[in-house]
């Protein structure tokens, strides 16, 4: 998850409240329920010691959204009276919660909002494809492109007098491979999408693909449903969570793998608190991984008023010559000096819990060098 729309949240001192909300559920009582939801995360703040501005500005956007059709949930994170930043999210939270603290909550937008793949689906067929924008969020009409009409069609006859024919048909559909290609490869540049999902003939499929740019070959799927077909709902969120599984494999994976020490000895990943404070003061933190409710994720760290001001111990944050000191959750300070170096983090929860070997306490890192 690339982390950079967070900046926001850190180029102002806590403390900070945070709030998740489920807006999954769409009945005749939704905007009352939401109007409730909104008066009691606003009541809890303010026992936690929030100021009132700050709980009435989360009251307020709240209720903003007794009419949303959102399918899944929002995050808010607000301070002095505003509310910074409210992201939509990909998935659920399994309950409404908020939570007032020195750092913004942000640690929970790993598994529910952050690995949202943002798909192109392109309907194919011999006479061009339509493109359709899939997310979390639903779909919507991505264009596409119409190629040559004709002909399209062989004939059925095997008779010499129709060779040329054949060969006006197989030109066309050369042709219009290269256009379907050529038009979502700038889809996909404009949208920034994660994967191209192919649907149709599966000689069409692979015609396409072929013509694609070499750089987009591995974000391709086809999903071989014959000329015509459309995929459900189900379909592309199956292909959209094994791409996500995937990748946290491979991720893993090149974590493992850097554990151990090069020629050199040294290594190039790190995990547990002490071992990731010391990185992150050093702006060594490539890539930060996370498996959100592990023992380490919530252990407390101690930070200062700069990112790089973090420690495990408050006395050592007074060697350092920070002055003002606040107790944090160790994920949410690992992912402010994340954010300050311009990492990305990866929740691996979807694949560290069957792995013994998944980051120690589940916190762990890969490692630049200077």
């Amino acid at each position: 998850m690339e982390l950079a729309f967070l900046h926001p949240l850190y180029e102002r001192p806590g403390p900070w409240a945070s709030v998740y909300v489920d807006t999954s559920r769409h009945t005749e009582h939704t905007p009352q329920e939401r109007q409730l939801t909104a008066r009691a995360m606003a009541r809890d703040l303010a026992g936690q010691g929030a100021d009132e501005k700050t709980c009435q500005a989360v009251r307020r956007a709240l209720e903003e959204l007794r009419h949303s059709s959102e399918p899944h949930g929002r995050a808010l994170f607000a301070r002095d009276g505003e509310v910074v930043l409210d992201p939509p999210l990909a998935r659920s939270p399994q309950r409404d919660w908020a939570e007032w603290a020195p750092l913004p909550r942000v640690a929970p937008l790993l598994e529910l909002a952050g690995e949202d793949p943002v798909c192109v689906v392109a309907y194919v067929d011999r006479k061009g494809a339509d493109f359709e924008l899939r997310s979390a969020l639903g779909r919507d009409d991505a264009g596409g492109v119409t190629g040559r009409q004709w002909p399209v069609h062989r004939t059925g006859t095997v008779d010499w007098s129709e060779r040329h024919f054949q060969l006006r048909v197989e030109n066309t559909w050369d042709h219009n491979a290269a256009e379907i290609a050529d038009a979502l490869a700038v889809c996909q540049e404009e949208t920034d999408a994660d994967l191209l999902i192919l649907v149709g003939d599966d000689r069409e499929q692979r015609s396409v693909r072929e013509r694609l740019p070499q750089r987009l070959h591995d974000l391709v799927v086809e999903a071989s449903r014959g000329a015509g077909s459309r995929l459900l709902d189900e379909d592309v969120e199956r292909i959209r969570a094994e791409h996500v599984r995937e990748r946290a494999e491979e991720e893993l994976e090149r974590f493992l793998a850097a554990r151990s020490p090069d020629d050199e000895g040294r290594t190039g990943a790190v995990e547990g608190v002490p071992a990731l404070v010391e990185a992150a003061r050093e702006h060594r933190i490539d890539q930060l991984l996370i498996r959100p409710g592990a023992a380490d994720a919530h252990r407390e760290v101690w930070i200062g008023e700069d990112p790089d001001q973090l420690a495990v111990r408050r006395t050592d944050l007074k060697v350092l010559g920070e002055q003002n000191s606040w107790a944090a959750r160790a994920d949410d300070a690992l992912i402010r000096s994340a954010v300050a170096t311009d990492a990305p983090a990866l929740a691996v929860s979807l694949v560290a819990e069957t792995r013994e070997d998944a980051p120690v306490g589940g916190l762990g890192a890969l490692l630049r060098w200077k």
